[in-house]
């Protein structure tokens, strides 16, 4: 072949060489399962979540985020799949919760019975499910939320599921509901009722109209639970009891068949 048209091939080659580089996408930094690359990986979710709208406070608090080493040790050790439903009430003090809750209930009825006129839910579910997310508000974590979920989503185990709560922190730290500090459940859920924070944008409920949804008061947190229930699929005035129209309702708060069980009995024992 003539030098000119080995020239002229070798030309045409890098040419194309050069335009098909230009068309692959660049590749994400991978995840991972130990800390080992987390603030890399942290550099790139960066450029995801400013696509995503995270405004510069998030953008910060995510810069800050640590590994959460509890967390991960956490979620790779959840049993509560694999207890009874005796031996899980047992250890979730479901006795104590009922007649706290009975309590609870006697002593505020007007702010459940507004709950249920608004949202269909009634007293039994939303206390239920408030002894046994925090003890009614006296434990409601010690990790930092923003870290714990940002490391879960770089965890390659369910990056995926956990991605939009990570976005949805960090949105909540652009408007002023959580900071980088803020402590909850090792799993980064929130408040009162743990909420995820994807969950708490979509699903938050401003109760006491001071113009901020805390999930760290208690109307807010509750009214949030009760839409959340709603939004799900709750039916007004229909049972929540194993085969009644709502029971599949508990499984969208928690995928554990006992935990579904438990909240259905005490919340019938807390009613009445």
């Amino acid at each position: 072949m003539p030098i000119l048209a080995r020239t002229a091939l070798a030309t045409s080659f890098a040419t194309l060489l050069a335009l098909s580089s230009l068309a692959l996408p660049a590749f994400a930094t991978p995840c991972g399962n130990t800390a080992t690359g987390f603030n890399a990986w942290k550099a790139d979710f960066a450029t995801k979540a400013r696509r995503a709208g995270v405004k510069s406070s998030g953008l910060q608090a995510l810069a800050q985020a640590q590994y959460a080493s509890r967390t991960i040790a956490a979620d790779r050790n959840q049993k509560s799949f694999r207890y009874s439903l005796e031996k899980f009430m047992q250890l979730r003090g479901a006795a104590t919760i009922v007649a706290q809750g009975r309590k609870r209930l006697a002593r505020d009825p007007d702010f459940y019975a507004a709950l249920e006129r608004k949202f269909g839910v009634p007293a039994g579910v939303l206390i239920a499910i408030h002894g046994m997310e925090t003890a009614f508000g006296n434990f409601m974590g010690d990790s930092k939320v923003v870290s714990a979920i940002v490391t879960l989503t770089y965890d390659c185990r369910r990056s995926d599921f956990f991605e939009p709560h990570a976005i949805g922190a960090l949105k909540l730290v652009d408007q002023g509901a959580i900071t980088g500090a803020t402590l909850g459940a090792k799993h980064g859920e929130l408040g009162h009722t743990q909420f995820l924070p994807d969950n708490a944008l979509k699903f938050g409920v401003d109760w006491d109209r001071d113009g901020q949804v805390d999930f760290y008061n208690q109307a807010d947190a509750l009214a949030s639970t009760a839409r959340y229930l709603q939004k799900h699929g709750w039916k007004r005035g229909k049972g929540y009891q194993q085969g009644d129209p709502n029971f599949r309702v508990l499984k969208e708060w928690n995928a554990a068949t006992v935990y579904q069980q438990s909240l259905a009995i005490m919340g019938r024992q807390i009613d009445g």
